[in-house]
């Protein structure tokens, strides 16, 4: 069985990768291949971990966020608030006899996904044991820059002085959610990024590398309360995020890009009645200068390989420079502001060397895992 070493560079957009940025990133993809493919929706880190590790797509691993409501409204709890309910390929090359590792920086990656590894460190819930195993040094604030880099050391020192047969690592979206591309702060830490991704290269040639970008983080400095917004123009729905984070210091409420949209009061509402408010409801928001896409619920789940039941009546995603949160009032400006989960961070890169596969195989992140599954007898 071939070595294999997953990385995920967490929140990396094409962009932030270059010639003169990120030169062992091409040089690794020289001897081997660089493409573009799409991450999965929502673009978010729960998501999107979570259909890498599996090598499947949100309808059938079951998870869109930290939380979903089913169509009555209600908090419905999912697999990501504990174990998820099917194998990782860590677990499923486990079983054939090769030895595992899952680093993070994030602890709830491990905590949902690395039930079963033989060696698993979170920079956010590090035990001593394992920091000291590896020499490393004090593991670094998880909201920092050094985060990243303290992960990928991680993963260098572990496969010098204990190869392991199949490793995931992921850093987290700490700069991308700070700095944009070309800001001098991106361009050194993409560097710092590349230089270990370099020495890991250099060490073991022969492994088989994935580095992608799990999903993409743009500027987006116009923030819309979209339920305020809709129920200001007199629609009854409810409007609920696959991923919620209390902005610091602030009573801000940051959702995503994405929006699952329920329509309230069904069963009171004659069917003429709700059609119509139905098609004044979507042409009002297609019209909405911060709505890129309003897909209904069966289009939505086929189209982005959704679970039917637990997306709502529409889904909508936020146009450029456009992102979804909770606050007193109906629109808000951070100039500053960087965010993911709508389709404009679908696209990411994937850099891959010593695959067995030809690069157009390679659509989507998922396909990473699914192709070593089913090489290996998985399905």
């Amino acid at each position: 069985m071939k070595k294999l070493l997953i990385i995920v560079i967490e929140g990396c957009s094409p962009e932030y990768i270059s010639l003169e940025k990120t030169p062992n990133i091409y040089r690794i993809a020289r001897d081997g291949f660089c493409k573009g493919v799409k991450a999965a929706v929502p673009t978010i880190y729960n998501v999107n971990h979570t259909t890498i590790l599996t090598g499947k797509f949100p309808c059938e691993h079951g998870v869109l966020g930290n939380t979903t409501y089913s169509e009555s409204g209600p908090l419905k709890s999912e697999p990501n608030q504990g174990l998820i309910c099917m194998d990782t390929v860590m677990d499923f090359l486990r079983r054939r006899g090769a030895s595992t590792a899952l680093l993070t920086v994030r602890s709830e990656i491990l905590e949902r996904m690395g039930r079963n590894v033989d060696y698993g460190i979170s920079l956010e819930n590090s035990k001593d044991i394992l920091v000291r195993y590896l020499d490393m040094p004090v593991p670094p604030p998880v909201e920092s820059m050094q985060a990243s880099l303290w992960i990928l050391e991680a993963c260098y020192r572990l496969i010098k002085k204990n190869t392991m047969d199949a490793i995931y690592c992921a850093t987290n979206d700490f700069m991308m959610r700070k700095y944009g591309p070309e800001t001098p702060e991106a361009i050194r830490q993409m560097k710092k990024i590349d230089d270990w991704l370099g020495k890991i290269y250099d060490h073991d040639p022969e492994r088989e590398i994935y580095i992608t970008g799990g999903f993409g983080v743009n500027a987006k400095p116009h923030l819309v309360n979209l339920q305020r917004v809709v129920n200001d123009h007199g629609y009854d729905v409810t409007c609920r995020s696959p991923q919620r984070d209390r902005l610091a210091d602030s009573d801000v409420i940051l959702d995503t890009g994405l929006q699952f949209i329920f329509l309230n009061r069904r069963q009171e509402t004659g069917s003429e009645a709700l059609a119509e408010m139905e098609q004044r409801l979507v042409k009002f928001l297609e019209e909405a200068p911060f709505i890129s896409m309003v897909s209904p619920r069966e289009e939505a789940a086929k189209r982005f390989n959704l679970s039917a039941e637990d997306i709502g009546d529409y889904v909508v995603f936020s146009a450029d420079d456009y992102t979804f949160a909770e606050f007193d009032g109906k629109e808000l400006e951070l100039e500053t502001f960087r965010s993911s989960g709508s389709l404009s961070e679908r696209a990411i890169p994937l850099i891959a060397v010593n695959s067995e596969e030809a690069p157009e195989k390679y659509r989507y992140s998922r396909d990473i895992v699914k192709i070593i599954m089913e090489r290996h007898g998985g399905n």
